[in-house]
C-alpha cells in the first residue's frame, strides 16, 4: 500500500526546483524542530523509523500543503501524544 510520500512516478506533481546556494535552513524554527528530532531521537523517546511512520501517517492533505519541517514539527508531536510524552492539550492540540 503506498502512502502520500510515495510519489514516485506520479504524474501531476511539479518539478522540484533548487535553489543555488540555498541555506539548510529558511527560519530559525525549522533549525529548533531539526534539533528537537534529534535530541528526542538520541533519548530514546522514538526512532528514525517511527519518525518516518509518523509523517507518513499524516493527512493525505494536510501532507501535501505542509512544509518539510512542518512534517517533522507534526511528526514530533504525534509521537509526542503516542508516547505518552505530553499531552494533545500541552502540545497545543
Amino acid at each position: 500500500m503506498s502512502r502520500i510520500n510515495d510519489v514516485g512516478g506520479v504524474v501531476g506533481f511539479p518539478a522540484v526546483v533548487q535553489e543555488p546556494d540555498e541555506p539548510p535552513f529558511h527560519a530559525d524554527w525549522e533549525a529548533h524542530v531539526f534539533a528537537l528530532n534529534g535530541a528526542l531521537i538520541k533519548a530514546g523517546v522514538y526512532n528514525l523509523d517511527e519518525f518516518r511512520d509518523a509523517q507518513e501517517r499524516m493527512d493525505p492533505q494536510a501532507h501535501l500543503a505542509a512544509s518539510y519541517y512542518e512534517r517533522w514539527f507534526t511528526a514530533i508531536t504525534t509521537l509526542l501524544a503516542e508516547k505518552g510524552v505530553a499531552t494533545p492539550a500541552e502540545l497545543g492540540g
